[in-house]
């Protein structure tokens, strides 16, 4: 834009439809007819604003309360039917007619695992009161009565007004009325909104911002605001104010969202107009849910067929009772009378079907989930104390912050990342550039081959007492070429040290604040500072320069702004030596088509620059000057002035005239610009890749940064076949485009005749899943928050679907956060695979909390994430750490539990149902009363947990290089309704074999001495000691990793049950409690005969064959991804590789984008018009309108 006298700025400024002043009668024009509902409120007046019942300010993320916590805490536990078959077994067992154990036996230990997680649930949740607490107990500054207050942050209500300071958060959702700096310009930061730390600027309305802060005026002020009810669209906002008889226009340029820090600004004033959960920010945080495992569910499921089978077994045994009782039980009454209540067989059928039930209900034991608690608790502590997890800087260790996913890591499928912060440090650094052909920034050795840089490469920039002390470059000769006055490089860096937007800040003499809109200019202008083109200070007329220690002024003639469409900005000054500048900086694409001619060679060089600098994943542009004639220059500026001031198609006829003097340049070179990944991102998310873990970045920022960091991180390889940008701005237009890409990568796809196509024509009842679907090729996907408002919309979010979930990479730009939780949710829903959310700021909560599983990295954007997050660390990189070791273990660990616990319990059990038809089905247990109370909690519960907690297949180094071992997890081939059955025929067998072996070894046997063996207390004892040894050895069998512990628990187990047993046996118990202790000498007894080892010998052999055969020919008949990893794995164990030979092989990169500048339409009007200087002094130095 022209520079214009301040005082004519100012005047089409305050014309300009977005500020203009409007009157009740044209209100209507102005809102969006839509709106079926709005919102009342009166500045400084709490009784009428009371009448709507608006909320108060007050957030609360936890779940419960004193009152609710007893009730919804049983209700999510009893959500898991196991909970729920207990129940139902104790009340069976307060009934005496049908109860053939004791009450307790069941009670107690329902009370302990109810009490252990719900204890559990009770920390967690007071974390979340504790942060409520924290943020609803803040203070700030109300007007009352004239004067500023100070009151807590939940005191607040709608219609107050409240006074803000620089550096503090916003209280609530507020209309600008004032502030400390000209025009009523406030400058906030948004990160914890839309994830950007560059700075934003907000500006009041002049009818309000004239009272800057007399208290008086203000707490007089009583306007009207009429306004659309509360939603979750961070950039929409439609009022109106009314006030003094006049109504004005309100948008989201105007208020001050919950959530914003004010930043640069000394104080401002704002109305409130919604609070608490009406808050932009609380509105799309989500909703805290009761997180539970894929296992979780299954184990629901399994439940349910071990229930059916419980009912299956006590039908049949039950029948048999009453054919007993009918046939012989009915004629021996007088040696086994049958009670008063049973009334024929029949009876006695029904009532020892109930009985059965309870001896049989074994089969899940309630063990089984204070088990999986203590598993999942080990496996929390482990991350927790993982050193290698610990972020040092920042002081920052892994935290579990839930117990109860920890298998669910190692199953995850899909990762949802935020950018900023999360795979980025949001650091910009100028790395490299190219200067009339000749590249700087690489370090060369003698030979002049380009080695890497170390620490003594580092130029000495001490000779200039403005650098910066933090910037950094590491290649000598381009301060030489600078000092060597070349006036190509003096002109490279003074068209940097002049294009730009940025404003200084100089608090203390000589120490310079660069404050950016973007990061990127920040560095660009902080490179220039150190080789000795100082940016010093700005007005709105002239540009201040220190070129090599001397000052220069240059007169700022014009600002040719940046837009998305031009994807360029210029800038025309006027020399001190009164020669008339045009400097240029852009996209490649669009500087290369505005050259001169005579740069055509040049060019070519500086293309292939830009090709190795793309390749290495740098954000380039290039940079250009054109000296103007003067009566050019003349007739140019008449033009852009008429274009200024025309109404219709303004910003058209800007660009034709832009147009016409940005042609013709002269080019001087390129710059490349660093976006400072995290330490070790690309190599995590390459890691993750073979891992099939698809990657998709949702984020708030601009598409063409996110897909520049895309690349960075390599989501997207040049190599790919092809990268689809929906970017269409009505339904019809985003279905094309998504169409489109589906076509290119399967076409197939598109036809009646495919299998998901004709699966969807049958309109499927929820919930259902969309099969994977394998492209012809490598594809990524960007689409921004427009479009993918209507991809989101009905039958078009499968289309969506389908097409994501065919690229190898995703990016999903300028997003909402609530977005963020609806793209979650939509894998969710039709994928059905686990899906982790990864997210650093408070725009990440909602998806945090939408995925299965969700992850917070304690960063530069607070650590509200962190606290609504399952795990949390400090960087991206432990990421894989996370799931590819803990997550692998965990799952393994998980797995393996299950399947050998729901076994030795099939295999316990189902020995009733065998001693069944030897009894008369009367209920009678095979085993002791002890046995069975301690088989459980005892005997095997040491050795499965020493499996469980310390079990490792293949160790972390193995975990980390071949990705591929997780893949089991993320099919859940190691427990599942097939591994279930296996474990239920193991147990069936197993239970058999223990029953009939030891039967026929005691049937008619004698002892050495002729005394008679085949009693059932002998029976009894040989049974459950072959049950134990059993047991010992399969969970032996199981276990890949020995440690000490694993041995003393498995081999512990062992010897305590053989002390125990001796002792139950004993005399002195015995004859001391005979009503309970009954096995008096048969222990000493019945060991000491030879038949009885035979027996166990035999039983464990036969109980152990199926075990051994099944693990050795599993890998060679079926063999598996991972049985040949595994195999791979042994052999480098046995002949260790050689070191691999690292080369460096060079892509010619198929993009190329300028990024060092916004993204959005520039603030070059706000420069030129002065409103960035207070009004004392036109050369007193801003406050900033941007964050460095």
């Amino acid at each position: 834009m022209v520079i214009f006298r301040k005082k004519r700025c100012e005047e089409l400024v305050k014309t300009s439809p977005q500020y203009a002043r409007l009157t009740q009668d044209g209100y209507s024009h102005h809102l969006s007819p839509s709106l079926s509902e709005e919102r009342i409120l009166q500045a400084n007046n709490r009784k009428f604003n009371s009448l709507f019942e608006y909320p108060d300010n007050s957030i609360k993320t936890s779940k419960y309360t004193l009152l609710n916590f007893l009730p919804m805490n049983l209700f999510e536990q009893f959500q898991r039917l196991a909970n729920a078959y207990f129940l139902i077994l104790l009340v069976l067992q307060l009934i005496p007619q049908i109860s053939s154990l004791v009450w307790y036996t069941t009670v107690i230990p329902l009370i302990v695992v109810l009490s252990v997680t719900g204890v559990k649930n009770v920390m967690d949740d007071v974390k979340r009161h504790q942060s409520d607490k924290q943020v609803n107990n803040r203070s700030v500054l109300i007007l009352v009565n004239g004067r500023a207050e100070e009151v807590k942050w939940m005191n607040v209500q709608v219609g107050d007004i409240l006074k803000l300071e620089n550096n503090h958060p916003v209280t609530a959702d507020m209309l600008l009325l004032s502030s400390s700096e000209p025009y009523g310009l406030t400058y906030i930061e948004t990160a914890d909104l839309d994830g950007e730390t560059n700075l934003k600027v907000k500006q009041a309305i002049s009818i309000t911002s004239d009272m800057e802060d007399n208290l008086e005026l203000l707490s007089a002020f009583n306007g009207e605001i009429r306004c659309e009810p509360p939603n979750n669209k961070l950039d929409k906002f439609s009022g109106t104010l009314s006030y003094l008889g006049d109504t004005y226009f309100l948008d989201h340029e105007r208020l001050l969202l919950r959530g914003c820090i004010i930043r640069n600004t000394d104080w401002c004033y704002g109305l409130v107009v919604y609070t608490g959960s009406d808050t932009k920010l609380m509105q799309n945080s989500g909703h805290s849910t009761f997180k539970r495992t894929h296992i979780d569910h299954l184990m629901n499921v399994l439940v349910v067929w071990i229930f059916l089978l419980l009912g299956a077994m006590c039908f049949l045994l039950s029948i048999g009772h009453g054919i007993w009782e009918a046939k012989k039980g009915y004629f021996f009454q007088a040696f086994l009378p049958w009670q008063h209540f049973i009334a024929s067989s029949a009876t006695s059928s029904v009532l020892i079907f109930w009985s059965y039930f309870i001896v049989l209900n074994t089969v899940v034991p309630i063990s089984l989930y204070v088990s999986v608690e203590i598993i999942r608790l080990g496996n929390s502590c482990y991350i927790n104390w993982d050193r290698q997890m610990f972020y040092a800087p920042r002081n920052t260790p892994a935290q579990a912050r839930t117990t109860t996913l920890n298998e669910e890591l190692g199953q995850v499928k899909y990762v949802f990342s935020d950018k900023t912060g999360t795979l980025t440090e949001n650091v910009m650094v100028f790395s490299k550039c190219s200067i009339n052909g000749k590249t700087y920034g690489y370090a060369y050795d003698a030979n002049g081959q380009c080695v890497p840089v170390t620490p003594d490469d580092k130029v000495d920039f001490s000779y200039n007492q403005l650098a910066d002390p933090k910037f950094s470059f590491y290649d000598k000769t381009l301060v030489e070429a600078v000092k060597s006055d070349d006036h190509l490089v003096y002109l490279f860096f003074l068209c940097l040290s002049l294009c730009h937007t940025v404003m200084t800040e100089e608090k203390v003499e000589g120490q310079l604040v660069y404050q950016a809109q973007s990061p990127d200019e920040g560095a660009l202008v902080t490179a220039t500072r150190n080789f000795g083109f100082v940016f010093r200070s700005r007005t709105c007329e002239t540009i201040t320069v220190i070129e090599m220690g001397k000052p220069r002024v240059y007169q700022l003639l014009a600002i040719l702004d940046f837009s998305n469409e031009r994807k360029r900005m210029s800038v025309i000054v006027r020399t001190p030596e009164d020669r008339l500048m045009l400097f240029c900086k852009g996209a490649d694409t669009i500087i290369y088509e505005l050259l001169h001619p005579s740069c055509a060679s040049l060019s070519e060089v500086t293309m292939d620059h830009l090709d190795d600098f793309a390749s290495e994943g740098l954000r380039t542009l290039m940079v250009a000057y054109r000296e103007l004639d003067k009566s050019f220059f003349q007739t140019w500026i008449k033009k852009h002035s008429k274009a200024c001031l025309t109404l219709e198609d303004r910003e058209r006829n800007l660009a034709h005239v832009y147009d016409e003097i940005e042609r013709d340049l002269m080019l001087l070179g390129a710059t490349a610009i660093e976006d400072k990944l995290q330490s070790g991102v690309p190599e995590t998310i390459v890691t993750l890749s073979e891992a099939k873990i698809k990657m998709w970045v949702l984020t708030g920022d601009k598409q063409e940064t996110a897909v520049n960091v895309a690349y960075a991180c390599r989501i997207f390889k040049d190599e790919m076949d092809g990268v689809f940008t929906v970017e269409g701005t009505d339904r019809e237009t985003v279905l094309q485009e998504l169409r489109t890409a589906r076509e290119k990568m399967k076409p197939e796809s598109l036809l009646e005749s495919d299998p998901i196509n004709i699966y969807l024509a049958r309109k499927p009842q929820m919930p259902f899943r969309i099969l994977d679907e394998v492209p012809n090729g490598s594809y990524g996907l960007v689409i921004n928050g427009y479009s993918l408002a209507y991809a989101l919309e009905g039958n078009m979010e499968l289309e969506l679907l389908r097409t994501a979930c065919m690229c190898k990479g995703v990016i999903c730009c300028r997003m909402t956060p609530l977005q963020k939780a609806q793209v979650v949710d939509l894998v969710k829903r039709y994928k059905k695979v686990v899906t982790l959310a990864i997210g650093d700021g408070a725009n990440d909560i909602s998806m945090i909390k939408a995925a299965h599983i969700g992850v917070g990295i304690s960063g530069h954007e607070g650590v509200q994430a962190m606290l609504n997050s399952d795990f949390s660390f400090g960087q991206f990189r432990y990421l894989q750490r996370l799931l590819l070791v803990h997550g692998r273990w965990s799952y393994n660990r998980m797995c393996k539990f299950l399947s050998y616990f729901f076994y030795k319990n099939f295999a316990f059990t189902l020995v009733h149902f065998w001693y069944a038809f030897f009894n008369g089905f009367s209920a009678q247990t095979v085993y002791d009363t002890w046995f069975i109370t301690c088989y459980n909690l005892v005997y095997t519960s040491l050795p499965v947990l020493g499996l469980s907690l310390f079990e490792k297949d293949v160790n972390e180094t193995w975990s980390l290089c071949y990705p591929e071992l997780y893949e089991p997890g993320q099919h859940n081939l190691y427990f599942n309704k097939k591994e279930f059955l296996k474990c239920l025929a193991h147990g069936i067998y197993s239970s058999f074999v223990l029953f009939f072996v030891p039967m026929g070894t005691i049937f008619n046997s004698e002892r050495c001495d002729g005394k008679d063996l085949s009693d059932f207390q002998s029976f009894s004892l040989l049974v459950q000691t072959t049950l134990i040894w059993v047991m010992t050895m399969q969970i032996a069998l199981r276990t890949t990793s020995w440690t000490v512990i694993n041995h003393t628990f498995t081999w512990g187990s062992l010897g305590l049950y053989f002390c125990v047993l001796l002792l139950l046996s004993s005399e002195g118990l015995c004859l001391m409690f005979p009503n309970v202790f009954q096995f008096l000498g048969v222990a000493r007894n019945s060991l000491s005969q030879p038949q009885m080892w035979l027996c166990l010998v035999l039983s464990t052999v036969l109980c152990m064959i199926p075990g051994i055969g099944y693990n050795f020919l599993k890998p060679v008949l079926w063999p598996v991804n991972v049985d040949k990893v595994l195999n791979r794995i042994h052999f480098c164990l046995k002949h260790p590789p050689p070191p691999p030979v690292h080369t460096k092989v060079k892509h010619p990169s198929l993009r190329r984008s300028a990024y060092a500048f916004s993204h959005k339409q520039g603030f070059g009007a706000l420069i030129t018009s002065g409103k960035t200087l207070n009004s004392s002094s036109a050369f007193k130095l801003t406050r900033g309108l941007f964050k460095k």
